[in-house]
């Protein structure tokens, strides 16, 4: 029996347990994963107590990220460059932290909708933790340019120098975004979903036949949906990226990749949770 979790709060309504009973039941394997409550004064403690059950390792979310990258003893680039880790592997020397968040977002974007990162014109709409979580991945990819816009827009342009190394990126307030325009795609890793709010986009943000990615899903997705519809934009969530970085998780742990298509139309057919 394998022994995973899942570390955030709020949790109960989580849709890693699903997802990774689903891929577990494609290679025949006996997991059992569960959804922990857990937030910054005890998440240390049940993570100890996993791995002291003899767990494998685990997932963590919001807002537990930051706490799991200075927990882990060693870590992966990809964590170090998001200051983040949402999955960890228990090994004797100690925990190794990974950010798979990245991966997950290409994954969907390229394998599931046919949208390569690769040339393309970007707008990272947030400077938070998600945006954080995924930049260096679509800068790796080969990006052609990126464009960060926040509210803040000192918060972007750091963001933006942290990683100009990896390729084009550049930050502005949210107020420059209408002179940067057009865009390929655009992404939204602000929380406002959450707050029942959309971006303010501006007219033409997005060229002929661009996408809108929101990095949300469930009832968090619906303002920046709604909006897109009213004005005809192409427009996908984020379950997509949920499925594909859970996939990363789980190679990470058993060295299996699952396939990640059946899982998301599983997924899609059922009421959201969240992660």
């Amino acid at each position: 029996m394998i022994r995973l979790a899942v570390f955030g709060q709020p949790i109960t309504q989580s849709l890693s347990p699903r997802i990774h009973r689903l891929f577990a039941e494609q290679f025949g394997l006996a997991i059992d994963y569960r959804a922990v409550e857990a937030d910054t004064d005890t998440f240390r403690d049940r993570v100890s107590a996993l791995a002291a059950q003899g767990g494998l390792g685990c997932n963590v979310t919001l807002p537990l990220k930051r706490e799991a990258w200075r927990l882990a003893a060693n870590r992966s680039l990809d964590a170090d460059r998001a200051e983040a880790v949402n999955t960890l592997l228990f090994r004797e020397d100690g925990w190794f932290g990974d950010n798979t968040d990245g991966g997950g977002l290409v994954d969907d974007l390229e394998n599931g909708l046919g949208t390569g990162v690769r040339g393309a014109r970007i707008c990272l709409l947030g400077a938070g933790g998600a945006a954080r979580g995924v930049l260096a991945a679509l800068l790796k990819r080969g990006a052609d340019r990126i464009v960060i816009a926040n509210r803040s827009a000192d918060k972007a342009l750091q963001l933006a120098r942290k990683h100009a190394d990896l390729g084009p990126v550049i930050g502005i307030g949210m107020d420059a975004l209408p002179e940067a325009t057009p865009f390929d795609l655009a992404i939204n890793a602000t929380s406002l979903g959450h707050h029942g709010r959309a971006p303010e986009l501006p007219a033409h943000l997005l060229g002929d036949d661009g996408l809108c990615y929101d990095m949300n899903y469930g009832t968090a997705a619906e303002p920046l949906k709604d909006f897109c519809r009213s004005r005809g934009i192409r427009y996908r969530d984020g379950l997509g990226m949920l499925v594909g970085q859970a996939a990363l998780s789980f190679r990470l742990w058993t060295g299996k990749a699952p396939a990640t298509a059946p899982v998301l139309a599983a997924i899609r057919s059922t009421p959201a949770g969240r992660d």
